[in-house]
């Protein structure tokens, strides 16, 4: 099975629950590199506990195609921007950046449990 390495960047209520649900994908092809996070978030210290490295937006990006897809779950749209700009700046065509609306599209194919819904919060691309 191929597997596909990703990136979490968010560890709030949204990301923290997709963290949880990849962990147990584990075996099913996904490997997970590595997440931002910049506050003490449970998601956070799930990751740590987990194995999972907490690195920085450059730090993230300088992994260039060893990352197929990075998830920006912060739900803040200059975060999403400035990743963008980084990628491109590093000529990474490679790397996929997912915007929480495909989460919620994974979440729905994936779990019976309901993901976090954060008033006011823009989930576009």
């Amino acid at each position: 099975m191929e597997q596909q390495r990703i990136a979490i960047i968010g560890l709030g209520r949204i990301g923290s629950a997709f963290l949880s649900q990849m962990l147990q994908k584990r075996s099913q092809g996904i490997e997970l590199v590595c997440a931002a996070e910049a506050a003490d978030t449970p998601g956070r210290q799930l990751a740590v506990k987990s194995g999972i490295a907490i690195k920085s937006l450059d730090d993230i990006v300088a992994l260039g195609n060893r990352i197929d897809v990075i998830f920006d779950l912060t739900g803040i749209p200059e975060v999403r921007r400035e990743l963008r700009d980084k990628l491109v700046a590093a000529k990474n065509a490679h790397t996929v950046i997912a915007s929480e609306t495909i989460v919620r599209v994974i979440w729905a194919l994936i779990s019976q449990d309901a993901l976090p819904v954060i008033q006011g919060r823009k989930t576009g691309y």
